[in-house]
């Protein structure tokens, strides 16, 4: 028997048995959503649930029984530091990102270190051979299952899915065990399906589904399981959000496709802090992880040319250095255009306000331009000062010293204030040779700040 389910809306909690691309009841589309209403029969989920009512009994916590487990090492110290020191075991991990970015390249460099499973659902074994021998790993120490069923893959990590209790002897159908396996890797949670839903692979219903089992597994066993998630045009993981506070860890894998750079971002860590970056660099032998980013981003930078400046920001703990350049020119339509690639476009449209506003530059009748290099992307208010300075660079067509860097965050009232960690910025600044460092202890507004253009 398989599960029951029903589609409930997202917004207003609206039922139906049935899909709606639009709900009946609050008008919204697309919200409703496959949701297990009763539990049947089924191998998967249904099984691992079963004896589990009544067993459970709270317990002191300073009686609690821990044992302290070595973290996994990945052999990458910039994966490492976003994960927090490590792999922990028993862990579930998301790894999300646009197509093509370098997701399952990073994970078989990692699992080739750790030893593990591999199994996907979009190659087959004889594909990642290939892209495997392209990156120079071997694979001795990995196994290879290319299965989308999901009750299939607890089987191949030797787990009953009749009962859900580990079984201690390798499965005589699959020739792997879970006592093999340091790491899981999944590739990916949209291409898995479970035979207790008749959804489809990548619907919400079987994503959210499998996500248990997998985690259920994980926590049991103590394996450490990372999942590779596709990200929507918005941006956001493909299938329900849920999923993100179903793991226990959160990563994305940021750059521009046809750059060179991969930023490694935390959004959610239980081990560990949230605050730390990894910087990877993609050739032709895979990912390589990047020991001094601040290089990687001003290598092909041009001196002497107005609109360029270098901003310092922080990227967790870690200020690095990346490159400002802006274009400011005479525009033939009727709405100048704005266009922002790396910043926030509603903080370029503030900073160019500022800039009329405050210092009396004719903006209005020009279209701007501002592009961070290296397919950087910067959230933090830091790089104000360096775009709007970069913007009146290209505008008096006056370059700006090339040993000069510049952060702080610019007010609307034209004043420059502090961001935080201005030591270690203007520390970093001046390790790569930069002798001018122009910050909210050196210029107290934007007025001041544009002399150094002149």
């Amino acid at each position: 028997m398989k599960l029951k389910t029903s589609y409930v809306c997202q917004q207003c909690g609206f039922e139906s048995p049935s899909w709606y691309g639009k709900c009946p009841n609050c008008s919204e589309w697309n919200s409703l959503v496959e949701t297990v209403k009763e539990v049947g029969g089924g191998k998967g989920q249904t099984a691992l649930r079963q004896g589990s009512v009544g067993q459970a009994k709270p317990q002191k916590l300073s009686e609690v029984r821990h044992i302290e487990k070595n973290r996994l090492k990945s052999g990458f110290a910039e994966f490492d530091r976003v994960m927090g020191g490590g792999i922990v075991p028993g862990s579930v991990t998301l790894l999300a990102g646009d197509p093509g970015i370098g997701k399952s390249t990073l994970l078989l460099h990692v699992i080739a270190k750790t030893g593990g499973l591999y199994v996907s659902g979009e190659e087959s074994a004889e594909q990642i051979k290939l892209r495997a021998k392209r990156l120079g790993i071997d694979g001795a120490n990995i196994s290879v299952l290319s299965e989308t069923n999901v009750e299939a893959i607890c089987q191949a990590l030797s787990l009953n899915s009749e009962s859900g209790i580990a079984n201690t002897e390798k499965n005589q159908n699959s020739q792997f065990s879970i006592h093999d396996s340091a790491l899981v890797v999944i590739d990916s949670i949209q291409t898995l399906s479970s035979s207790d839903l008749d959804g489809m692979a990548g619907s919400v219903g079987q994503i959210r589904h499998c996500a248990e089992i997998l985690v259920g597994v994980a926590k049991s066993k103590g394996i450490s399981i990372i999942i590779i998630g596709h990200v929507t045009r918005e941006g956001t993981i493909a299938g329900p959000k849920v999923l993100e506070h179903m793991v226990d860890t959160v990563l994305y894998l940021e750059g521009e496709r046809f750059a060179n750079a991969r930023i490694l971002r935390t959004y959610k860590n239980r081990f560990g802090a949230i605050e730390e970056v990894g910087i990877f660099e993609m050739d032709e032998k895979g990912l390589k992880e990047i020991a001094n980013p601040s290089a990687l981003f001003l290598q092909d930078r041009v001196k002497n040319v107005p609109g360029s400046i270098v901003t310092v920001i922080m990227e967790g703990t870690r200020p690095m250095l990346v490159e400002i350049q802006a274009l400011a020119v005479p525009s033939q339509l009727a709405m100048p255009r704005r266009v922002a690639n790396g910043i926030d476009y509603n903080r370029l449209q503030l900073l160019v306000a500022i800039l009329q506003k405050r210092l009396s530059i004719p903006l209005g009748s020009f279209d701007v331009f501002v592009n961070v290099s290296g397919g950087m992307k910067i959230e933090e208010p830091a790089a104000d000062l360096a775009v709007a300075l970069a913007i009146l660079s290209s505008f008096k067509n006056k370059p700006l010293d090339p040993k000069t860097a510049v952060f702080g965050e610019v007010g609307l009232l034209g004043e420059v204030r502090s961001i935080g960690s201005d030591e270690r910025r203007t520390k970093e600044a001046r390790r790569l040779g930069f002798t001018t460092i122009c910050s909210p202890k050196t210029v107290h507004n934007l007025k001041q700040a544009s002399q150094l253009i002149g």
